[in-house]
């Protein structure tokens, strides 16, 4: 799995401009985007909702990289131990 950073900007009717960053884990790039968007939308309210159809929602997507997880023992290592 990657790792891509979200950024999601909308124009909010008392704040101005709202934006938001997101990291995602997901094997490529649109299913990060959706699983960002609803991320995002789900932490919105109705009004927030309505300003971001009505004005619109810029997603910036970037990669960050391939997760990071622990490296595996090989058996040698683990026998050893």
């Amino acid at each position: 799995m990657k790792a891509f950073e979200m950024q999601f900007r909308y124009r909010d009717r008392n704040e101005g401009t709202v934006e938001s960053t997101v990291t995602v884990n997901a094997s490529s790039l649109p299913g990060a985007v959706g699983k960002a968007a609803r991320e995002f939308v789900k932490g919105l309210d109705r009004k927030q909702r309505f300003d971001m159809n009505k004005n619109g929602l810029e997603i910036t997507a970037k990669s960050v990289g391939p997760t990071t997880t622990a490296p595996i023992e090989t058996s040698a290592k683990a026998t050893a131990s």
